[in-house]
């Protein structure tokens, strides 16, 4: 950590380069000494990710940033705001509290938070942000949570962990076992300390595995912001013997869409199913990752269109955690029946359907774009189908 990055001039100098060309910087170089000048264009580009991600950060004064990965790899303001809430309590420790938005926020909740970062660097960057943010109960320790656990006697009222992906594993199904740390390895020893654990982890993770990896699962959080998945939170409770609460929220800018459901609930439900009526529902990317597809059709009372095809249909208007459509018209996936609607230009989505978009759009020559939206898709027929619809807005 160079503190000489916390020198006034420099701190403007970044300010006033948020939105510059970096590369121009890097090939004029700066006039600042004792600091290189590809460590203020890091600050200048950690920075600017933060202008959304995190803006706590970005709005306060000298802050100091670490390199793009800790930025990408950490949670968003809208996330780890959403995680404290779960919790409650006077103690909690973060076992890899990395560059310190989750231990900013459980500081709202809990009167001693401990934030352990194995990387002196990082640790170091948290302490001195803690400060510029007037954070004061959250203790710093540049030490590996793990073996800090294994040296202590305290109790804690919440263990929180983060694990990463280690850099050997390769694609994308991976286990908690192929992560550090390796939190099902020191499972018992995380319940010397705490009766209640909070595991953050990447959406990649399986939900399945991640159940059978684990013991006393009381609930899984899917959390998407914008439709799109961020997070996978698990909830362990001591001893915990009941269902699995499946939570699926999807945080939008004016709303928040929730469906919940007990996970062994989804595989004793059987959906209905039905031919395309006058609605079309397209669930959230929280939902689809939970894979309630017969739970969202027994709770809202919606039908799917086949087995396999995860859209749901309705005579009358529902309110759906998704996308919400009006349809039109309903043909057979060929090429005459496609010049009947007279369509140049749509969005276009599939599910349940053998070809990709891209080789649609070319084969219908469709241009992208419009407020007319396509679905090809399967029914309970087998039958491959065009969906015309109109978006409608609740």
């Amino acid at each position: 950590m160079n503190k000489l990055i916390l020198n006034t001039e420099i701190q403007e100098f970044i300010k006033s380069n948020i939105e510059s060309d970096l590369n121009s910087i890097l090939l004029k170089g700066t006039h600042f000494e004792g600091i290189e000048t590809s460590e203020i264009v890091n600050q200048i580009e950690a920075k600017k990710r933060c202008k959304k991600k995190l803006p706590s950060w970005f709005q306060k004064e000298c802050i100091y940033y670490p390199n793009k990965l800790h930025i990408e790899q950490t949670s968003s303001e809208v996330t780890a705001k959403y995680k404290s809430e779960l919790l409650q309590g006077e103690t909690i420790i973060d076992l890899t509290g990395g560059f310190g938005v989750d231990c900013y926020y459980f500081a709202k909740r809990f009167k001693n938070v401990m934030h352990c970062e194995i990387n002196s660097e990082l640790s170091s960057i948290a302490r001195h942000n803690y400060s510029q943010l007037n954070v004061k109960n959250v203790q710093v320790k540049n030490t590996d949570g793990i073996a800090f656990l294994s040296e202590i006697k305290s109790q804690f009222d919440w263990i929180y962990c983060d694990p990463s992906r280690r850099h050997g594993t390769k694609g994308k199904v991976f286990f908690l076992k192929d992560c550090l740390p390796d939190i099902p390895k020191h499972l018992d020893l995380l319940f010397q300390h705490s009766n209640h654990i909070l595991i953050k982890t990447s959406p990649l993770l399986d939900i399945s595995s991640g159940i059978n990896e684990l013991k006393y699962v009381k609930s899984i959080h899917i959390v998407a912001v914008s439709n799109e998945v961020k997070e996978l939170l698990w909830i362990l409770e001591k001893e915990f013997k009941g269902s699995i609460s499946i939570n699926t929220v999807d945080i939008k800018s004016d709303a928040v869409d929730r469906f919940n459901f007990k996970f062994e609930d989804e595989k004793s439900t059987e959906p209905k199913l039905s031919m395309p009526l006058s609605y079309l529902y397209e669930p959230n990317a929280a939902i689809l990752k939970s894979g309630a597809f017969h739970q969202v059709s027994h709770q809202l009372d919606v039908y799917k269109l086949h087995p396999h095809s995860h859209l749901y249909t309705s005579e009358t208007l529902v309110d759906f955690p998704g996308r919400i459509f009006k349809i039109e018209t309903v043909i057979p996936y060929n090429k005459k029946a496609f010049k009947t609607l007279n369509i140049d230009k749509a969005n276009v989505t599939t599910r349940n359907f053998p070809d990709r978009v891209e080789n649609i759009r070319k084969k219908l020559k469709i241009k992208d774009g419009g407020d007319t939206y396509l679905f090809f898709t399967t029914n309970i027929e087998g039958n491959k189908i065009i969906i015309a619809c109109k978006k409608v807005k609740i």
